[in-house]
């Protein structure tokens, strides 16, 4: 995994696990690796997957069966969706509707390649 320097690595590391549960490469109630196996084969400090298994478990995506380790919710595909959702109308759908205003690009366009 290449990371982005523009965004906190935690974070990416969440990303990628919420893309494989849209993808349903990871099912509800599926176990996800250890915070040691996930940041020996990403190469990062186990802490930072700590930190990014604390936020998705604090927004229900996860959670942790102590001692046996983490799963998938029984709903994280429907909070993941939920989330992205929000993230792209209020925060990536400004910036494209921006642009499109900036280069002329009329909305009728998109129709023809939808």
């Amino acid at each position: 995994m290449e990371f982005n320097q523009n965004k906190p690595i935690y974070m990416q590391i969440a990303d990628s696990i919420c893309e494989s549960i849209l993808k349903e490469e990871l099912m509800p109630e599926s176990r996800i690796q250890s915070v040691r196996e996930l940041g020996a084969e990403l190469g990062v400090n186990p802490n930072t997957v700590m930190r990014c298994y604390e936020k998705m478990t604090s927004d229900g995506i996860i959670y942790n069966k102590r001692g046996i380790g983490y799963y998938v919710s029984d709903n994280a595909k429907d909070i993941v969706l939920e989330k992205m959702r929000k993230v792209f109308i209020d925060e990536e759908l400004p910036v494209i509707i921006k642009k499109m205003k900036l280069l002329g690009i009329d909305f009728s366009v998109l129709s023809l390649k939808i």
